[in-house]
Parts: C-alpha cells; sequence; structure tokens
C-alpha cells in the first residue's frame, strides 16, 4: 500500500485516538510550524513524513 503524502483531521484522529476536535488542534498547530519554517500548508491536513516526526514515529 502506497503511503499518503497528507493525512486528514480522521487520519490523525485514527492514528493516535483522539477525539476529532482535538485532532484538529493538532492538524493546525503542526501546520502553523510548518508555515514558520516556510512551508505551503493544506486546511485540515498535515504532511504524514513531519506528523511521524512530530509524534516521534520516524527520526527522518
Amino acid at each position: 500500500m502506497e503511503q499518503k503524502t497528507f493525512m486528514s483531521v480522521q487520519d490523525v484522529a485514527d492514528e493516535i485516538g483522539v477525539s476529532k476536535s482535538y485532532a484538529y488542534k493538532i492538524v493546525r498547530q503542526m501546520n502553523e510550524e510548518l508555515k514558520q519554517m516556510g512551508y505551503i500548508t493544506v486546511s485540515s491536513r498535515v504532511n504524514t513524513e513531519f506528523f511521524k516526526k512530530k509524534m516521534c514515529y520516524s527520526e527522518q
């Protein structure tokens, strides 16, 4: 199965076992950090690799 480039809010909620409203907060926080780093973000989506790095799933 091919890994998606972006995770939706529902994907984030399912992955870490939180409510959808809390997942929105996490996605907004991560996207704000990405914006400050100069990246373009997509509302209600977060880059999968960045998510994994921030959640300690990946060291990349």
